[in-house]
Order: C-alpha cells, then structure tokens, then sequence
C-alpha cells in the first residue's frame, strides 16, 4: 500500500451513511485494497483511509477487490472477490474442501512463506507485547554468541520436511445428512459439520478409521448427537495412531452408555480395521460443547496404545494428552533438552508437565526431575510412563505449580533449571513469582502461544532474566499456530 489512504471505494452502499457514521466504507461497499499484513488468525489487513479491514484469504504484498461485510468503529470485515496482484506466495490448496473447512487457514500460502510469517508473528509479539528487544535479521546465531548485545535473537521456524498427513489424532464431530452419518470439521466460525472422506494434515489410517465408523454406524442405524435438542447418540469419533508403533486406538464419545448393535459395531471394526488395539467409549451426556464426559470404559482390547517418541516410550490413554505432531514434538523436545543445558549433574522442575513427555526427556539428561501437573490423572499416566521406561530419577505431584514447587523449595529442592510449558493463557502469575523467588539458573519457556509467551517474558525480565534466544517450531503446518521455545539466563547483573 503506497499510503493509508490509497484504497479505493466502489459506492455500491450508502455513502451518506458512511459518513454519519464516521467511517469511510458502509457495508456492502466494493473497494481495492493493497494487503499490507496478516492478523494471527490468518486474514489479511489492508486499510481504508487508515480504516482496517480484515480480508479472508487475502495475503500480504497482494492487491484484491473486496466487498464490505461489516463495519465496527476501529475496524472492519470484508470478503475476497477478485485478485488483482496474486503474492507469489500464493499457491493452489491441495485440499477439494479448504474454502468450506474451518481446520486449517494456510493452505493458500507457498509453505516457505508460512515458516517465514510464524517468526514474524513470534517476532511482533515480543516486540509489541512485550516490548522486548529483539535482533535484527532474519538468521539466528549460535546461542553461545546469542548473549552479546543486540536483542533476543529469534531463529527461523523449524518446519518439516513433508508437512502433510502428520496429526496423529483425529478428533471428529458427527451429525447427520440423508439418512446417514457425517463427520468432518467445522466450517469457519460455525458449528455447521462438514462431511470429508480425506483430510490432508491427518495420518491416512486416521481417514480410514472414521470413514468406516461412519460407514457402519449408518448401516447399523446408529443416531448423530444433535446440540439443538440433545437427542441422538454418537457425539465424536476419536481416532489416535502410533506413528512408531503402528497401533491405534478408536474412542467412540456417545450421549448415554447403551450402544444399539454395540458387539456387531465392534466385530465390524475388528474385521475390516485389523490395526485398532484398543476400542473405548466416553459417556458424555451434557449439554455442551466439552468433547469428553466422566467416564470411560473399554469396549475391546486395551485401555492404552504405546508410542515413542525419540527414546522414550508412551503409553497413551483414550483421555490423556499427547502431542498430535511426533515429528515435529521430537524436535521441540530436543530444542527444549538443549536449551536446559543438561550435563547430567542438574535438578530440574517441569512445570505443567502433563502425562510427563517433557520430564522423561529430560530425565535422560538430568540428576534429578520434579514434575508437577494440576490434572491427577495425568500425574498417574506420567508416574506410569516413567515406571514403562525404568526412570528412577523422576518425580511426580499432582497440584498447581504456584502450590507445589514453593512446598518443595520449603524441602530443600532448588532447581538449577525450571521448564514450563503452559496452556494457551500462558503462566499463572503465581507461578512467575515462584521462579523468580528460585532463582534458577535457566528458564526454558515452551509456548503454544506467541501472546502469552511475549507477556510472560517480559516479566521474567523485569524480575531479573535475560531472554537469550527464541526458537519458534512449526508443530501445525498450514494452520496459524506456533510453537516456541525461548531460553532465558539468570541476569548477574539485576
């Protein structure tokens, strides 16, 4: 955009209304823009006489037409109609339902360029949010130079070599059309279920499992949830597949526990699915959009499927997290283990540490691991998977990490390395407090949110830390999020 007042209005609205209101498009207004950025949902920004508007589809560097949708006072919404200069970043999406589906966002977008915006968008929030320095260019450097002055540096993304069918979880609503089941994502900002045979970010056998379930569930007569009245069985299919392992497992989510033809259902998917271990049922009889009820049980098989991730075995529960990306999680790990520093002698804290991953890894490096979690069930799958493995220099208590850790600092545990790896709201403050009052040697901060990650930081710097470096990893290809990992080292001179 050459100015802020460079885009050009077609007056198929009501101009007069637009100017009463105070604004220079009114809905339904035609107007070309020049693309000037992308938001972190992934629509593109171009302005209106200094009047944001909020293009989906739309990629940076690109000129389009584009039709006002709706108007607020500080921004506004309008919908792509023609190219007029395509980014060369623009390519084709591979997958026939992308403009309908709401699962992925960034298909249009050359992969190359889709690495490039996740640092950049990792970079805005660090410097907007957290007003932090962050160097210049776009190429890290070692982090043994990363200390000298001249800001955080943050390293290009590490994307994957083939970023396609790598979800090893397919978590998938169903309804009901002509008489049969449907499943499929959510259509963008919507609850309307679109029916899909493939999906191209999911493992293949994943497809496979949820079209034949849907298969014999309509042959059977099986009925859809329906949210408007609560009526209807099967609510979700849930498929996870062990990528190492090659094992699967099929969790049927379903309002009420009695299944209609439930040994004909499982003699089905046992004959035509030889590679399912494990078929399990979740009771979920709420009015709600929680996927998973209370209670689960075991209709066949196991109650777990097992899965690696570098040297470290998992045992995987029809409820309990595990990284939907191997590939990628394997990386994320070992930007994690490296970044710890580990020579064998630490203690480490691992907060929010879940059903463990990142605990057993660094247990392969470190003295000693405490890990703390808030969900107890995830504590018992963490103190199992550390027994799967043999790891005695693993600790594991259930409870929030602001509550636990300063109980184990009154015990004389000190940790020489924290890790936290937070939900999307990032850290509790308390918890911010807690390692500040430690005093670690290293912070390593595993963020699925750039957000939260930047806010945090800023006061870990405040309270006596110098951000080193940041390494965002690209755990979602052709989605808008982003992982990162940054390293942070005890200031000496606060």
């Amino acid at each position: 955009m050459k100015n802020n007042r460079s885009g050009r209005r077609q007056g198929r609205g009501d101009s007069k209304a637009a100017i009463v209101a105070g604004l220079p498009v009114n809905k339904n207004d035609e107007v070309v823009l020049d693309i000037i950025g992308m938001t972190h949902e992934g629509e593109g920004v171009g302005r209106v006489e200094g009047y944001t508007l909020f293009v989906q589809g739309a990629l940076p560097g690109e000129k389009v037409r584009a039709r006002v949708l709706k108007t607020k006072k500080q921004y506004g919404y309008a919908k792509l109609l023609e190219l007029v200069e395509a980014s060369a970043s623009r390519i084709a999406p591979p997958c026939p339902i992308y403009d309908q589906c709401g699962g992925c966002q960034l298909q249009h977008m050359d992969y190359a360029a889709q690495l490039e915006w996740k640092r950049q968008l990792v970079v805005d929030n660090l410097e907007r949010i957290g007003k932090l320095d962050v160097a210049k260019g776009k190429e890290g450097t070692a982090s043994s130079e990363a200390s000298r002055p001249g800001g955080i540096v943050v390293r290009p993304t590490l994307g994957m070599d083939e970023p396609w069918r790598y979800r090893n979880k397919a978590q998938v609503p169903i309804g009901a059309a002509d008489g049969g089941l449907v499943g499929g994502f959510y259509a963008r900002g919507s609850h309307r279920i679109i029916d899909m045979e493939t999906c191209l970010i999911q493992h293949e056998h994943n497809d496979e499992v949820v079209r034949l379930v849907k298969a014999i569930g309509s042959e059977l007569g099986i009925s859809a949830y329906n949210e408007e009245t609560g009526r209807g069985l099967l609510r979700h299919v849930i498929v996870k597949k062990a990528f190492r392992t090659g094992e699967m497992m099929l969790v049927l989510v379903t309002n009420g526990r009695d299944i209609p033809h439930v040994d004909a259902w499982i003699g089905s998917i046992r004959e035509q699915l030889p590679m399912v271990a494990s078929i399990c049922q979740n009771v979920n009889t709420q009015r709600t959009n929680v996927i998973f009820g209370n209670e689960t049980r075991v209709l066949w098989g196991r109650d777990v499927i097992y899965d690696y991730i570098g040297d470290v075995q998992f045992a995987i529960s029809a409820r309990s997290f595990y990284q939907v990306n191997p590939a990628q999680t394997e990386v994320l790990y070992g930007k994690t283990v490296e970044y710890a520093g580990l020579t064998g002698s630490e203690t480490v804290i691992d907060a929010y540490c879940g059903i463990g991953t990142i605990s057993l890894f660094l247990a392969q490096y470190a003295d000693k691991v405490y890990g703390v979690e808030i969900v107890p069930e995830a504590i018992e799958d963490a103190r199992a998977n550390a027994e799967l493995n043999g790891m005695k220099n693993i600790m594991f208590e259930a409870g929030p990490s602001e509550d636990v850790i300063p109980v184990w600092k009154e015990q004389g545990i000190t940790a020489d390395v924290i890790v936290v790896d937070p939900p999307r709201k990032g850290c509790d403050p308390r918890l911010l407090e807690t390692i500040l009052e430690m005093k670690p040697e290293r912070v390593v901060y595993v963020s699925c949110n750039p957000s939260t990650l930047a806010r945090d930081l800023r006061v870990l710097e405040d309270g006596g830390y110098k951000t080193v470096e940041v390494q965002p990893v690209d755990m979602f290809p052709h989605t808008v999020h982003v992982e990162s990992v940054a390293l942070l080292m005890k200031n000496e001179t606060v």
